[in-house]
């Protein structure tokens, strides 16, 4: 084991500065088109919303990609966009257009202790490549375990985040193997946990709560 391999794992961006999260909206589809798969696929297991008054919670909301593809498929439901920084914000507002009247936007670091305080309890909660920017691996469990009490009974929980192994990513402190994903969610209290899809460095894993 390195020295240091305990250590967070700077990022290479600011995201609280609008040129570089706009650099970062503008490369994402550009290097990933194989995103909307993972859009898509969210967007079919969130087809259990069949009420008015269902809430679904983004982590890492970023520039709304994967809020508009739920949005424009879910007239009904409520939308609670929840990231750090004001600029991928205002990037979600400029891209969800007319939608954006429907979608409360929450400027939380979920990096933080108390980030989960004042927050209802939601139906389901959605993230794409955002949970490696806890900015280590050992924190998934903790986290898994504040997005588990956020959710009603029957609730689910679906992340996508890049992963270690053949087809992935090398950092072993900043990303897990999907088997480390499962394992995690299972830490934080989730008991029904499988695979959705998994393509070009991504997995998806949907976790239930009871």
């Amino acid at each position: 084991m390195d020295a240091d391999s305990s250590a967070d794992v700077a990022s290479p961006f600011d995201f609280r500065k609008v040129e570089e999260a706009q650099h970062w909206a503008e490369a994402a589809m550009l290097k990933r088109p194989w995103r909307e798969d993972f859009f898509r696929a969210i967007v079919q297991e969130l087809n259990f919303l069949n009420s008015p008054s269902s809430s679904v919670l983004e982590l890492g909301s970023g520039p709304g990609f994967l809020a508009l593809r739920i949005l424009e498929t879910f007239p009904s439901l409520r939308y609670f966009a929840l990231d750090f920084s004001p600029a991928m914000h205002d990037l979600a507002r400029q891209r969800l257009g007319a939608l954006t009247k429907r979608v409360q936007f929450m400027e939380i670091d979920f990096r933080s202790s108390d980030w989960t305080a004042g927050l209802s309890p939601f139906d389901a909660i959605v993230s794409v490549q955002s949970v490696h920017e806890l900015r280590h691996k050992r924190y998934a469990p903790a986290f898994y375990g504040a997005v588990r009490r956020l959710l009603r009974g029957g609730g689910v929980l679906l992340v996508c985040d890049h992963f270690i192994g053949q087809g992935g990513m090398t950092d072993t402190s900043l990303y897990m193997t999907p088997q480390e994903q499962v394992d995690s969610l299972r830490i934080g209290g989730f008991s029904d946990v499988r695979h959705v899809l998994q393509k070009g460095g991504l997995v998806l894993l949907r976790a239930a709560t009871p």
